[in-house]
């Protein structure tokens, strides 16, 4: 199973926040689940940090996720723009297209980790939380 994160799973898993599930901790913390990082959650955490808004930075990611061996960062392609929903703000319907390339062009089980309420409500994907 492929995991997509959202950008606030990725903070609040590194800040060991009380705020993330702990069904998403435990998806996050498993060895064997396969973590998708889509570019665009990595752009709106340098900009959190340099805003002082959040306490992890790029760096803290590479150090954190990104090397755990299990986790790869999805780029906006062209995939990604052509199966952008424009019912959502910009950027979680990049993260909700990085789940839609995992499931309908790579044909791979996939699953958002979000609390967002409007893509949990949208029905596009499934989430986790």
């Amino acid at each position: 199973m492929v995991y997509v994160l959202d950008t606030h799973a990725i903070v609040w898993f590194l800040e060991k926040s009380p705020r993330l599930s702990s069904t998403a901790r435990d998806v996050m913390l498993d060895p064997m689940a396969e973590l998708v990082i889509p570019a665009i959650a990595l752009l709106e955490i340098k900009f959190l940090y340099a805003r002082g808004r959040i306490a992890s930075a790029y760096e803290d990611i590479r150090r954190d996720i990104i090397d755990s061996g299990n986790c790869v960062i999805y780029p906006v392609d062209e995939q990604i723009v052509s199966l952008t929903p424009t019912t959502l703000n910009i950027h979680d319907a990049i993260i909700v297209a990085t789940t839609l390339v995992y499931r309908d062009v790579l044909n791979s089980p996939s699953a958002l980790i979000t609390k967002d309420r409007a893509i949990h409500s949208s029905g596009l994907v499934d989430c986790i939380w």
